[in-house]
């Protein structure tokens, strides 16, 4: 009897342990389910509705440019929170930078947890191609993410890159997030036949240069959806459970890959790891802009129609506005925190604005770039200019070129005599027709040149 008493305490301890070291699986919240959680954290009961573009709609987008600068005052970059202004470069670095940053972590796109796990880079495979007329070597690789402190949730980031096969010596590297090209293929399978840009692709331009590129699968770190939040590298840090109110969100996710990638280049002999550029359209140009901002090793950055929660200010009532992103479709871009301003909080409160993110990429070489607004008018070509204008003060305490103009320049006409670039092109939602132009303001900076 005794015996029998001793065995069932020991596998009573044993199971109790087994049940404590067993992680819980990942909670399950729909967007709308996290979405609503979050604003009951804030103490919220509604937010306002964003635009749409059904001309229809009560709530249409505004593209009438005297109906849109209902806060025409943006926060001074060069103004400390306690009023004293900034004067010298070291003020900027020491004091206001912080500041800023301090900002944009609580109330815009999250805080990265301060010990994120490593990241085990591998080569997949190696193929020797062409590309156009140039032989290239292209490595397709795996940045597998340590999941030891949570095996429930894996993340492997892909990526690839592609190097002239005749390169000299070390490259500089164009790497771009971009979509997975499954989802690519489906999409364009629903979608009616689009316009092509006429030309050599980017890639080729790219090579062209003696320079090599990288694309990077921002959805492979994480998910592009609410519902993703307690997976990918956000879950796997939050051990499966849901935000906290300053947790990051997707974009501090996503600029986070390209940082690991980045770390990748700097162990690749190929690489002129000094000389890395970060492009990225639409969403991901609002990624690359958040990487390149908060990752001083990034070189240069061509910034495509990135819109609200990128360049566009945020106090521009012109084309998507903070409640599209507030809302339950892209809210997870963001912290939780920003939900509030799309009610009870108005775009005025926010503390800072996109200048002061371009701000915090000085002093290096930003482009920003936008197509007409008949086709691209959703993402506000003028807003994201005039947001490279309120940076210039920042470029110019530094010692560098702003934009060199405040008066919106004609479409097509090229600004990029310094340090931040602008051209508004002739087409529609597309990056395409401005690489011509990046890759000239680029090239002021970018060499290819032999390394050992």
């Amino acid at each position: 009897m005794r015996v029998a008493q001793a065995l069932a305490a020991l596998f009573s301890i044993t199971f109790a342990a087994a049940a404590q070291t067993t992680p819980a699986a990942p909670v399950q919240l729909s967007a709308e389910q996290d979405h609503q959680r979050l604003m009951d954290a804030l103490h919220i009961t509604s937010i306002r509705r964003g635009a749409d573009n059904d001309p229809k709609s009560a709530y249409y987008a505004n593209y009438d440019e005297s109906k849109a600068n209902p806060y025409p005052d943006l926060p001074d970059p060069l103004i400390l929170n306690s009023g004293k202004r900034v004067t010298t470069a070291e003020m900027w670095w020491t004091q206001r930078r912080p500041e800023i940053v301090e900002y944009f972590d609580r109330e815009i796109y999250g805080r990265v947890p301060a010990n994120t796990p490593k990241v085990r880079w591998e080569v997949i495979s190696t193929t020797r191609e062409t590309k156009g007329d140039i032989p290239v070597i292209t490595k397709k690789l795996v940045g597998q993410v340590d999941n030891s402190s949570y095996p429930l949730i894996t993340v492997d980031i892909q990526l690839t890159l592609t190097i002239p096969a005749n390169a000299p010596g070390r490259v500089p590297i164009m790497m771009e997030l971009a979509f997975d090209p499954a989802f690519m293929a489906a999409l364009m399978k629903r979608l009616p036949p689009q316009p092509v840009f006429p030309g050599p692709t980017w890639e080729q331009q790219v090579l062209s240069k003696g320079w090599g590129y990288a694309v990077y699968i921002p959805t492979s770190v994480q998910a592009d959806n609410g519902a993703g939040l307690t997976q990918g590298i956000i879950g796997l840090c939050n051990k499966g459970q849901p935000r906290q109110l300053d947790n990051w969100g997707a974009l501090r996710a996503w600029a986070w890959g390209a940082s690991r990638v980045l770390d990748y280049f700097e162990t690749d002999k190929s690489v002129d790891a000094r000389q890395v550029g970060i492009e990225g359209h639409s969403r991901y140009g609002k990624a690359a802009l958040v990487a390149m901002a908060y990752d001083p090793r990034f070189a240069i950055a061509y910034i495509s129609s990135s819109g609200e929660g990128g360049a566009k200010l945020s106090r521009r009532n012109f084309g998507e506005i903070v409640e599209n992103v507030a809302g339950t479709g892209e809210y997870h871009w963001m912290a939780g925190n920003f939900i509030k301003y799309a009610g009870p909080l108005h775009w005025n409160d926010i503390p800072v604005d996109s200048h002061e993110l371009i701000a915090l990429c000085a002093a290096r070489r930003v482009f920003i770039g936008a197509g007409a607004i008949h086709g691209d008018g959703w993402t506000d070509p003028r807003g994201m200019f005039l947001a490279a204008v309120a940076a210039g003060p920042v470029y110019l305490l530094l010692g560098k070129k702003d934009l060199g103009t405040s008066q919106y320049p004609p479409i097509e006409t090229p600004l990029i005599d310094g340090e931040i670039g602008f051209r508004q092109h002739s087409w529609g939602h597309t990056p395409a027709p401005n690489w011509p132009t990046f890759l000239t303001f680029a090239s002021r900076y970018i060499k290819a040149h032999p390394q050992p």
